[in-house]
């Protein structure tokens, strides 16, 4: 049994910003570790290739919130990328995301979540839990329109060698059909993931999952994260082919605490 615990609805008026109580702007192109091809906006900002005309991140006035990977003028990416470090903060629970998917040569969405003490044991030892991320199929690890991945990463198991699993849609199912639900159940030395249906996750990992002599990270806090990552190691570059606005769609982001 679970009880909302946290959540945002982005119920706000069309062309708003997501809640500044609830989520925090990430902003530049340092690469982000991956060597990310896209500048990340704050919504309003001018900095660098950012527009203020044109939005990396809206909710459109019918509940739902647009991050959105655009082209500058000067052929530059500008994207959008938010978390909830030193607004909320979660150890344990169902935590979820409703989100359609853009598709296209380059483009990485993800909804995932870091250790809260990320600036202090530094990445992987603070931990890493991916909901899911997508990129295309035709790259060394590709999945493409009809799979996402769900990954643990901590020391001794990160980057390609984190712990995952691809999950792939049945029926001819794709990540751009449509709103899909990605999500974690999260407790004491248990992280499970699931698309759609909490009751049938597809992934399970325990601390007896991990490498010999791997510390397992994950029962202290952690933060969120939403993003639309353009370019990088994993998805490569995008192409003449990659939709300009590519637009990822989240209906809703909730936080569930389980009732025993």
């Amino acid at each position: 049994t679970w009880k909302l615990a946290w959540s945002d609805e982005f119920n706000g008026a069309a062309g708003a910003p997501p809640d500044p109580s609830k989520w925090l702007p990430e902003t530049g192109d340092n690469g982000w570790g991956n060597d990310e091809l896209e500048y990340y906006c704050a919504p309003g900002s001018k900095e660098g290739p950012c527009d203020p005309e044109r939005p990396n991140a809206a909710q459109d006035g019918k509940g739902m919130l647009a991050l959105r990977a655009l082209k500058s003028s000067t052929g530059t990416w500008t994207s959008a990328r938010f978390k909830t470090l030193g607004l909320a903060e979660f150890q344990y629970g169902r935590i979820e995301a409703r989100i359609k998917l853009p598709v296209g040569a380059g483009l990485w969405p993800a909804f995932w979540a870091l250790g809260v003490d990320r600036s202090t044991a530094g990445w992987p030892s603070c931990g890493e839990i991916d909901m899911m991320e997508n990129v295309p199929a035709n790259v060394p690890g590709g999945l493409g329109p009809a799979v996402i991945k769900a990954t643990i990463h901590g020391p001794g198991y990160s980057g390609v060698h984190g712990l995952g699993k691809n999950r792939k849609f049945p029926k001819g199912g794709r990540v751009d059909d449509g709103f899909h639900v990605y999500g974690t159940l999260w407790s004491k030395d248990l992280v499970r993931f699931y698309v759609d249906d909490p009751q049938k996750p597809f992934l399970t990992l325990t601390p007896k999952s991990l490498p010999k002599d791997s510390a397992w990270v994950f029962d202290k806090s952690f933060f969120l994260i939403m993003n639309l990552a353009v370019g990088g190691s994993w998805p490569k570059n995008p192409d003449a082919g990659t939709p300009d606005p590519a637009t990822m769609l989240v209906d809703y982001v909730r936080v569930y605490k389980e009732i025993r």
